[in-house]
């Protein structure tokens, strides 16, 4: 006999997409809008831009989606591990019958005060210029030396140093160690730096590397440090600072040099691989070899070119012979044209020789005589034939005034036939 079952206590039959829905009206009326707090879980982001994971605790795991539009507003790249919260609408994911939230918003964990701290010392520090672009010094080529500042025990170190050991095992390391976590973390990495900074002044280091693996905000909040800002922007080298994941960024990575997104990247910064030197020596030389050649190659046509002009000795001097025996020839042959010419002058001055000093005595004798008949013309004694007298002193001056003479002088008279003594017997 069977048991006999009152009608208002049997469940009511839904379907099941039907009931799906009443889950998910009941978890919005009772819970929504929701926040929960937990770490992500099995992360990944489609090429629709949509995101899907879950969040999760040690007591439970919630699958969560977020899509493109929430998602476009994240200012960070989630990752597996790290804590969140979240903000949205718990529903029914009706395919599957999957409990879902539908994510809004979502922040690290605790990442409210602390990102607020974090804007307005940025602020600061900013307006301070220790963030200017123009601060940026460029970073070695090929240092001396590299500074590192980590924790002895930091996987970050680990990666550093098997970089620089793969790459540049000729470059010395100094480490300068110091806790990258916890509340001694600032004076311990800002004492590591000076450290570096006075031994920089003795030794030849050109780079320092400051590094850490990621984590949350809370655990690289000792690079958020203001002391250790100003201390970074003291120094005397360019820093890189490798701190966290890509995703991750500090104040030490704003006033930082050059920041690297891992402690890998930032040891591969400051250290080309030896290979790549090598290559590029190798290079340098084949070029260096190839210019030595062509420099050779060159000079040895010039060579062939100017012996080919130059010839054999006994060529040159023969050349040299006929040049002389030309000249000889006609120098010889200018000799006699030269020779005739000046017989023909000569003869030529002997016909006009004579005729020239016959033509010149002629006319000197003819001005012989027209000078014999003017000093004909001028003989005193002409003038004395016609009565005149010419007197003169005892010294032989002539008087020709009656003040040259003085009573009783004797005079001297020249006549035409002869001379007389005469006595001055007056003056008139």
């Amino acid at each position: 006999m069977s048991e006999f079952k009152r009608p208002e206590l049997e469940p009511k039959i839904w379907q099941v997409g039907a009931l799906c829905r009443a889950v998910a009206d009941a978890l919005d009326a009772r819970f929504n809008p929701v926040a929960v707090r937990g770490e992500i879980t099995g992360f990944s982001r489609a090429s629709s831009g949509h995101c899907y994971f879950s969040i999760k605790d040690p007591s439970g795991q919630i699958r969560c989606a977020m899509f493109r539009r929430a998602a476009s507003g994240l200012d960070f790249s989630p990752v597996d591990g790290e804590m969140v919260e979240l903000r949205g609408r718990l529903t029914v994911y009706e395919p599957r019958g999957d409990l879902q939230l539908i994510v809004e918003s979502m922040s690290r964990a605790g990442q409210g005060a602390l990102f607020e701290q974090f804007l307005v010392l940025k602020a600061k520090l900013a307006a301070q210029g220790l963030f200017d672009a123009a601060r940026k010094r460029p970073l070695p080529v090929m240092p001396r030396a590299i500074g590192v500042v980590t924790s002895l025990g930091a996987a970050a170190l680990h990666d550093v140093m098997t970089t620089l050991q793969r790459r540049a095992p000729h470059i010395p390391v100094l480490l300068a160690p110091a806790s990258v976590q916890g509340a001694n973390a600032p004076q311990e990495l800002v004492a590591a730096l000076e450290s570096l900074y006075r031994l920089a002044t003795q030794s030849p280091i050109d780079v320092i590397l400051l590094v850490r693996g990621g984590g949350s905000m809370e655990d690289l909040w000792a690079f958020n440090d203001e002391q250790l800002v100003r201390t970074l922007a003291q120094s005397p080298v360019p820093v890189v600072c490798g701190v966290g994941h890509e995703t991750d960024f500090t104040l030490a990575d704003f006033v930082a040099d050059m920041r690297a997104p891992t402690p890998t990247a930032a040891a591969e910064l400051v250290a080309q691989p030896r290979d790549a030197w090598l290559g590029a020596l190798d290079g340098m030389a084949r070029r260096l070899q190839d210019a030595a050649y062509r420099r050779i190659d060159r000079l040895n046509q010039q060579l062939d070119l100017t012996a080919s002009r130059l010839g054999r000795p006994s060529a040159r001097l023969g050349e040299r012979r006929l040049r002389l025996a030309g000249s000889a020839q006609r120098l010889q042959f200018l000799s006699e044209q030269l020779l005739r010419q000046r017989q023909q002058e000569l003869q030529q001055l002997q016909v006009a020789l004579p005729q020239a000093l016959e033509r010149g005595l002629s006319r000197a004798q003819e001005r012989f005589q027209r000078a014999q008949l003017q000093l004909g013309l001028l003989d005193p004694t002409l003038v004395l034939q016609r009565g005149y007298a010419w007197l003169s002193n005892e010294q032989g001056e002539t008087i020709s005034h009656v003040r040259q003479a003085r009573l009783g002088q004797t005079l001297h008279a020249t006549l035409a036939d002869g001379e007389l003594d005469l006595t001055v017997a007056g003056l008139k």
